[in-house]
């Protein structure tokens, strides 16, 4: 489900879990797991196989699960973020190809982020899906977006080619596709280069109101609400059809 690497002392983490990188509870349950396994390693970069980084929440899992799955999958989601997004050292996202809802989250909760040229889109498409963010997903993303952007690509739910990524503080570099990796792992050096502690330290401080937003939101409840609706499973479904078809 998630290769793992080491070079230079550095942690690669790649995510093989069927085509999509589809996020399900055993999934984030992995990645979490994999992040406390690496905590030795001087950086961590995280990509994924084909053309797609991840494709986010496993819908067709969500709806064969129901209420019951939901409730679990919910916290499992939001601690895989946290986790990755707090994480002490530097990680670097080598984003592959297609990333899009949880998949685009789960790449801006890295300090570095580097898509391949022509490779896919990258967006959050949640509320086209009809569900909110989880208090981890937002709180990413409102790091991660240039300010003037946040709330379009929140509410509109676009994704984006990486040219237009960039523009929107989701992607900092581009480059060719079979440049991808070495040159998140350069990435990676770089910071890795820097020291340790002060590193870290920044980065609490850099991220510090976010992760203070996030354990004080007290939304999960009401997050966990509407996930759980059979109104909103009807969208979900809704949703699924139309993009299957699409497929």
């Amino acid at each position: 489900m998630i290769e793992t690497t080491e070079q230079e002392g550095m942690a690669i983490l790649r995510m093989a879990h069927g085509k999509a990188n589809a996020m399900s509870t055993d999934f984030c349950t992995a990645i979490t797991a994999k992040f406390a396994e690496i905590s030795p390693a001087r950086a961590v970069v995280l990509t994924g196989t084909g053309r797609i980084f991840s494709a986010g929440v496993d819908l067709l899992r969500l709806l064969d699960g129901g209420g019951a799955y939901i409730r679990e999958f919910l916290p499992a989601l939001g601690t895989m973020l946290a986790t990755v997004f707090s994480h002490p050292k530097p990680v670097v996202a080598a984003i592959n190809g297609h990333a899009v809802a949880g998949g685009c989250v789960l790449a801006c909760a890295a300090d570095k982020r580097i898509m391949a040229r022509d490779a896919g889109r990258i967006g959050v498409t949640e509320l086209l899906v009809g569900v909110p963010f989880p208090a981890a997903a937002m709180e990413i993303m409102r790091c991660a977006t240039a300010p003037q952007y946040f709330e379009d690509a929140i509410f509109s739910g676009a994704t984006y080619t990486p040219p237009e990524a960039v523009a929107r503080g989701l992607v900092h570099d581009i480059v060719d596709p079979h440049a991808l990796l070495e040159r998140a792992i350069d990435a990676a050096n770089t910071l890795a280069a820097l020291s340790p502690p002060a590193f870290a330290t920044t980065k609490r401080q850099t991220r510090g109101p976010a992760l203070e937003r996030l354990q004080s939101a007290g939304i999960d409840g009401v997050i966990e609400r509407i996930w759980t609706a059979p109104d909103t499973l009807d969208r979900i479904r809704d949703y699924v059809s139309r993009t299957l078809r699409k497929s």
